[in-house]
């Protein structure tokens, strides 16, 4: 069983139906309750960071995400905002505490290159630093991206990226900490790809 979280920060429903044509149930998470018997976890997300931290906020459920999966190392997975949350602090219309997970920023991408658009919006390949968990076995890293911000990890930090993609800046693409695994593009939205990266992950969590 696979818990999802639903906070109120968009596109639950396609990481519902990635996780089911993998054959997994799920479950999903708006209160408390059911994070106390997660054996692994989904935080997907839309839109802005603000947003996304007083979505869980008045749901009651940064302590309880936090003790189940920093406590008792429940398997997480962030998509997205999802990953963005993990920062320290986010800098998206003012400054905002996240979950504070990861020692990091969240910035807007601020290209030089007038071309280069934000948000950063469409498919991109990314640049494995190292293979970890989650892109074990994808031979064609190319996926979905929909987002303005990114996060920047302290610098001591740094070691918990494991791949990159360049839109203007060089952001983290994907970062895995112990049990903490999270993606800023949407691997539910990049199909062959992105069905084995959650894969990978379901197994891991397994």
């Amino acid at each position: 069983m696979i818990t999802v979280i639903d906070y109120g920060a968009g596109n639950l429903r396609s990481v519902v139906n990635a996780l089911e044509f993998l054959g997994r149930a799920v479950a999903i998470a708006s209160t408390p309750e059911p994070l106390a018997r997660a054996r692994a976890i989904i935080l997907p997300g839309v839109g802005a960071f603000a947003d996304g931290m007083e979505g869980l906020r008045k749901r009651d459920l940064v302590e309880p995400l936090t003790d189940a999966v920093l406590g008792r190392g429940v398997p997480f997975l962030g998509i997205c905002l999802g990953l963005q949350l993990l920062a320290r602090e986010g800098l998206e219309h003012g400054r905002h505490d996240g979950l504070g997970w990861i020692p990091g920023v969240v910035r807007r991408i601020e290209a030089a290159d007038a071309r280069i658009k934000v948000p950063h919006v469409g498919w991109n390949d990314v640049e494995i630093r190292r293979r970890g968990v989650l892109l074990e076995g994808v031979d064609r890293p190319v996926f979905y991206f929909l987002h303005g911000y990114y996060l920047e990890p302290d610098p001591g930090a740094a070691d918990v990226v494991t791949s990159t993609c360049a839109h203007g800046v060089t952001f983290a693409a994907t970062v895995e900490h112990d049990n903490v695994f999270a993606t800023q593009f949407h691997p539910e939205k990049s199909q062959r790809a992105g069905l084995a990266l959650i894969e990978n992950f379901l197994k891991a969590a397994a």
